[in-house]
């Protein structure tokens, strides 16, 4: 259509009038879309819109908007009526086709004289309509009325729907919870049923394993007690059976905590089936389960059954495909009613389940009162260790290694000692095994190390120093920053520092720990492997690791003389020796015969009493001067 000048005038006229001040109500800009053929009315309507805050989009026919419309979303369209191609009415009509009026609001516009095309575009679907000239503050408060019934039907519409959706959810929620009460509901009821002894659901809870059903501590030790303190009940012995599985952490670690409950709940199952009605039950915690028997003769029961259960835990279990392996150890104590109580019966069936554990596992042991008095020095000697390495009440030895060729010191070995103020010396067989048990090894190897190389610095250059290592540096410590640490400190160069370990640091993680012996060696420092041939595949080791030293074991030196299979052992270790360029150290040498079997059949090193005894750092230089001298051995002091 075509548009009076007076009309452009008017519109312009309106736009001088106007405030640039933008709607405050807005959350953000309505984007409008503006469709007229004349290029100057849609112009000046985007001008003032645009200044009021608006986002404008300009259409020049009603194709176009259409396609506007497909790809843009826009808060309202101002459509002027009379346009060449499909008029306003049409275009509208297409809108509606696609939109609804609440979901797009349509203004038109049009003449004063066409009020038949407000009736039509109305009955269409416009929202409203402005006519011609514009009065832009009318056109303003019907564009801002329709955004804001828009927005506010959608407000209402997404109150709706979040209201719709909690309803949902609380449906679904309350749903959900009363399946579940009903469920815990009826497992109560079945568990109830099951043992007609409990009074009452709230004390089925407080008195059960969840994951098991068994009775806890808490019930077997009342059940205990009660057994304990009523002779009339139980005239004769009864017996408690502490039970504690082996290997359960593996399963744990291998195939998760679901399922190692799900073997826990099996493995619970079992046991109650091998008891009769009048024996009792109970998980303590873990992977640990107590056993009362009140109606058989002792100590035959309770050895049977003791069997019986190692035999049941140890058959192999497939759960949601993994194959479990466990095993059981069992601690039996036979106990007369009104000689002890329940925490006391435990503690003696606890203390025989620990010797069966420390016997090996897999088997069973009665208690003994000595087991107390064993346990008691066990922890005695942990808490005297921690003691005195804090104190440094421990101290090294050294025992040297001597080459049969020149008969000169090559090596001094550094051996561990500790003399306990009460107890006076304590063989490191005793006390090595229990750091490695407890932690300590980590901080006492780390402190061997570093005194070593500070008492050897003080040596002469061509003397080496030879330290042991524990398989837990390996796994649990930070052994090449430890190394190079002490070398540091010390001043001791790195090829002067043999480091000795044996054959089970290559069966754990033996990838891993392959690679910090290499990171070891490309510092300079020697690695010997000690108590060689002792091991199933100590061989096989010379093929993965190029040591620098190999240490014959003392139980094949001991017999050279006169067992022919040690005498061919050393050979052949000699051999291998020669073979792969390794340094051969024959442990243990007490007599001048030993030693000179030994050099005939090719060893290079040999250590041991014939030569000295351990002796304290202070020794070191008196020892180097008779053995140079060639005199007798260091006393046994």
């Amino acid at each position: 259509m075509s548009i009076q000048n007076t009309n452009v005038t008017r519109l312009e006229d309106f736009a001088s009038q106007e405030s640039s001040t933008t709607d405050s109500n807005a959350e953000v800009r309505p984007h409008l879309l503006i469709v007229d053929d004349i290029g100057d009315n849609r112009a000046i309507l985007s001008r003032r819109f645009e200044r009021r805050g608006f986002a404008v989009t300009e259409a020049e026919s009603g194709l176009a908007a259409i396609e506007l419309i497909e790809k843009e979303a826009f808060d309202l369209v101002l459509l002027d009526v009379m346009m060449p191609g499909i008029d306003g009415i049409e275009t509208l009509k297409r809108i509606r086709g696609r939109k609804s009026s609440s979901a797009l609001p349509v203004i038109m516009v049009t003449a004063k004289s066409e009020s038949a095309n407000i009736v039509d575009a109305l009955e269409c679907g416009a929202n409203d309509y402005v006519t011609k000239p514009v009065d832009f503050a009318v056109a303003l408060a019907r564009v801002n009325t329709q955004i804001s019934r828009r927005r506010a039907e959608q407000q209402v519409e997404v109150a709706n729907d979040q209201l719709r959706r909690t309803n949902e959810a609380l449906e679904a929620r309350v749903e959900e919870r009363t399946k579940r009460l009903a469920d815990a509901n009826q497992r109560l009821k079945e568990e109830i049923a099951d043992r007609e002894e409990l009074q009452a659901q709230s004390q089925y809870l407080a008195y059960h394993d969840s994951l098991t059903g068994l009775g806890n501590r808490l019930l077997f030790k009342e059940q205990l007690e009660e057994a304990l303190t009523d002779e009339s009940v139980t005239p004769h012995p009864l017996a408690v059976l502490f039970v504690d599985l082996d290997g359960f952490k593996a399963v744990n670690d291998t195939g998760g905590h679901s399922v190692g409950d799900l073997l826990l709940k099996s493995l619970a199952a079992k046991l109650r089936d091998l008891l009769p009605p009048t024996d009792r039950i109970a998980r303590l915690g873990g992977d640990e389960f107590a056993i009362l028997q009140v109606s058989s003769a002792q100590p035959s029961s309770s050895i049977t059954l003791a069997e019986r259960i190692i035999e049941v835990a140890a058959h192999p279990q497939t759960i949601e495909g993994h194959d479990v392996t466990v095993g059981a150890s069992v601690g039996i104590a036979i106990l007369q009613p009104g000689e002890m109580n329940a925490e006391t019966a435990l503690k003696c069936a606890d203390l025989a389940m620990y010797s069966a554990k420390s016997g090996g596992r897999g088997t069973f042991r009665m208690f003994d009162p000595q087991m107390d008095a064993a346990v008691q020095t066990r922890r005695s000697l942990e808490r005297d260790m921690r003691t005195a390495l804090a104190q440094g009440d421990f101290s090294l030895f050294y025992q040297p290694l001597v080459n049969l060729q020149t008969r000169k010191v090559t090596v001094f070995e550094a051996l561990m000692r500790w003399h306990h103020p009460e107890r006076g010396p304590v063989a490191p067989s005793e006390f090595i095994p229990v750091a490695e048990e407890i932690g300590l090894i980590l901080p006492l190897g780390e402190w061997a190390l570093r005194q070593a190389c500070m008492e050897a610095i003080r040596w002469p250059d061509e003397i080496n120093l030879s330290v042991n290592l524990s398989p837990l540096q390996f796994a649990k410590g930070n052994l090449v920053s430890t190394v190079m640490s002490a070398l540091a400190s010390s001043g001791l160069p790195a090829s002067r520092l043999e480091l000795e370990i044996t054959e089970s640091v290559l069966l754990e993680k033996s990838d891993r720990n392959i690679g910090i012996l290499n990171h070891l060696r490309s510092l300079g420092v020697r690695i010997s492997m000690d108590d060689f041939g002792t091991g199933y595949s100590s061989i096989g080791y010379l093929r993965s690791f190029p040591f620098d030293k190999i240490k014959i074991d003392q139980s094949f030196v001991r017999d050279v003389l006169v067992d022919e299979g040690s005498l061919a052992i050393v050979r052949a270790i000699a051999g291998l020796g020669v073979s792969f360029g390794m340094t051969t150290t024959a442990e243990g040498v007490e007599t001048e015969e030993q030693m000179r079997c030994l050099s005939r059949e090719g060893c290079i090193e040999v250590q041991g009493y014939l030569l000295s005894r351990p002796v304290p750092p202070a020794e070191v230089p008196g020892l180097l001067e008779r053995l140079k001298a060639g005199g007798a051995p260091a006393s046994d002091s």
